[in-house]
């Protein structure tokens, strides 16, 4: 059969919309030029910038592309550190490697001091007392890429307000998801990532605040408001326009539809097999189901799995073969046992409820033979 495609938070299918649009602009040129084509290159560009913004709700100076969302997080975290007096920045400790590892590289290479958030069981973060000392930012993602929970971002943005502290906000798998306004968000930078909702990959958005701007770390002709320079990648951004409006357009049915499969699945394994824990709590993106498997270990289950068609992930950074358990379910208060038996399955727009009826339909042979194998020592 053909392959059961449930990572749809890693990547997810590039939308007809989006190939054909790219296609169409892959063949204009410079947009920094002068001359007749560069002006058509320039005026695809900057319908796009103006077509994203009006869907994101945000003014279309305010929005930057470009090559990924990892390059979004590490140029606003590094640019708002850089534009600050402050060296004292404020994350939540389940981040994205993207913004994670980058608040680290700020700690051990440029003295920055970092306060973490605190994070509940149910893997939300907490605002307590953290935010009442200003700081050169506060990072905080809008939900979570492991488990899906969805962070209490206008608490956050209020109470860093208090000491004018700016926020930057990871809205990777937020963006094409679930509703996403910059503005009333109050953020001033904001990460996305096209090909999470179906557009190019390669293609990123940066979502800047004129004021406080970050500072660039990258050097060059100026385009992108100086943010981000490098001559801009046309057909990337008329591409990403195309898949973010089909994905906003279609997002309320889509959150219900995918929401119903989710909860199919999530029921159905909870009845076939013993010892499940659940990390996706209620309060979730509609795609993601993050479990535990104790007594089985996340890479026997992933490996058992592909044999058998079904393509999904355990959520977590693996290295050199050896599976490690995950920063985030550690951070919950899990322990290391069931963090590494974790995995995460990530519904999308092509996931069908034949694909949850035959995950099913294996899952369960699938937990027993990996618990036989056991864990790593």
């Amino acid at each position: 059969m053909a392959p059961v495609y449930l990572d749809h938070a890693a990547t997810t299918p590039m939308r007809d919309c989006a190939r054909e649009a790219w296609l169409e602009a892959s063949t204009l040129l410079n947009p920094g030029g002068q001359y007749a084509t560069g002006r058509r290159a320039r005026a695809a560009l900057e319908q796009a910038r103006e077509d994203i913004a009006s869907l994101l709700n945000c003014e279309p100076i305010e929005v930057i592309f470009t090559a990924s969302g990892t390059e979004a997080d590490n140029i606003a975290i590094q640019g708002l550190y850089r534009a600050s007096d402050s060296r004292r920045i404020v994350s939540s400790p389940i981040e994205h490697p993207a913004a994670l590892e980058t608040v680290r590289g700020l700690a051990a290479g440029a003295g920055a001091e970092v306060s973490w958030l605190p994070v509940l069981p149910s893997g939300v973060v907490g605002v307590g007392d953290t935010l009442d000392t200003p700081a050169a930012l506060v990072n905080c993602m809008w939900a979570n890429n492991e488990t899906g929970a969805i962070q209490p971002i206008s608490d956050v943005v209020s109470a860093a307000a208090g000491q004018a502290t700016p926020v930057h906000i990871d809205a990777v798998q937020a963006v094409g998801h679930i509703p996403v306004s910059f503005a009333q968000s109050g953020a001033t930078t904001l990460a996305a990532s096209a090909h999470k909702f179906g557009g190019p990959r390669g293609t990123g958005l940066l979502l800047a605040a004129r004021s406080p701007a970050p500072t660039g770390v990258l050097f060059g002709g100026g385009q992108e408001r100086g943010i981000r320079p490098g001559t801009a990648d046309v057909a990337g951004a008329v591409g990403t326009a195309a898949a973010l409006k089909e994905a906003i357009n279609e997002m309320d049915a889509e959150m219900q539809r995918v929401a119903a499969l989710r909860d199919q699945l999530r029921a159905g394994i909870i009845s076939q097999i013993d010892d499940v824990i659940v990390h996706t709590p209620a309060e979730a993106l509609p795609g993601h189901l993050h479990l535990s498997f104790p007594g089985a270990e996340g890479d026997s289950l992933i490996m058992l799995l592909d044999s058998l068609g079904f393509e999904c992930s355990t959520g977590s950074a693996c290295s050199s073969g050896v599976n490690r358990a995950s920063e985030v379910l550690l951070a919950m208060g899990v322990s290391e046992h069931d963090a590494r038996g974790a995995i995460r399955f990530t519904l999308g727009r092509t996931t069908t409820s034949d694909d949850v009826m035959a995950l099913l339909g294996a899952i369960a042979d699938v937990v027993a033979r990996a618990r036989i194998a056991g864990m790593a020592g």
